[in-house]
C-alpha cells in the first residue's frame, strides 16, 4: 500500500517539475525576445485571452472579470498571435521599436487536473506572475496577476494550448500592452 501512494506522490512531483521546467522556459524564450521560438510552444488551437477586470461590490464579483465573448485585451487565436509575432520581427510594431527589455517572474505553480501522461494528455495549471517592462531610457511597467494555462502532451513534450491572463489591475497604466504574458 504504501509502494502504490509513494508511486502516486512521485508521480505528482514529477508532473509538476515538468511543468514548472515548461513555465520556467517559455518565460526565458519570452524574455529573450525569442518569439519565433515561443510560437512552437503553442498548440495549432491555442485560446489566448485576458479579459478585463472591473471593480465590482463584493455581491457582484461574479462581474468583477469580463467573460469570454465579451470585451477583453486579447482574445486571440494561433494565427493573431503569429501576425503579433511578425509585426515585431520586421519592426512594424511602433510600441516594440526599440524593443522591450522584460523579465518574467513565475510562481505559486499549482497542477489543478489531469495526469499528463500519455499523447494529448492535458494537465490544467494555475501560476501566479508579474511581468516588469522597461523601454527606452525611462518608461516602467509592471503587471502583477494570475493564469490559468492548460498544457498538452506533444510527442514527449508540453504545449500550451489555453492561456487565461487575469490581471490584478483594474486600470492599465502603460503606454501598450504589446508584450506577451
Amino acid at each position: 500500500m504504501e509502494d502504490a501512494r509513494d508511486r502516486a506522490r512521485d508521480r505528482r512531483l514529477l508532473l509538476k517539475h515538468e511543468v514548472e521546467e515548461f513555465l520556467f522556459h517559455e518565460a526565458d524564450v519570452l524574455d529573450s525576445r525569442r518569439y519565433e521560438d515561443w510560437l512552437e510552444l503553442l498548440t495549432e488551437d491555442i485560446h489566448y485571452w485576458m479579459p478585463v477586470r472591473r471593480t465590482t461590490t463584493a455581491r457582484e464579483l461574479d462581474r468583477e472579470f469580463t467573460k469570454p465573448g465579451g470585451v477583453a485585451f486579447f482574445d486571440d487565436d494561433l494565427a493573431t498571435l503569429r501576425m503579433r509575432v511578425d509585426r515585431m520581427l520586421i519592426g512594424r510594431a511602433w510600441a516594440e521599436d526599440p524593443p522591450s527589455r522584460t523579465r518574467r517572474l513565475i510562481t505559486n505553480v499549482r497542477v489543478v487536473a489531469g495526469d499528463g501522461r500519455g499523447e494529448g494528455a492535458e494537465v490544467t495549471v494555475a501560476s501566479n506572475f508579474q511581468l516588469y517592462r522597461t523601454r527606452l531610457n525611462s518608461d516602467e511597467d509592471s503587471w502583477i496577476g494570475r493564469r490559468e494555462d492548460v498544457l498538452r502532451r506533444v510527442a514527449a513534450d508540453f504545449r500550451l494550448a489555453r492561456r487565461h491572463i487575469f490581471l490584478e489591475q483594474t486600470v492599465i497604466l502603460s503606454q501598450n500592452l504589446s508584450s506577451f504574458f
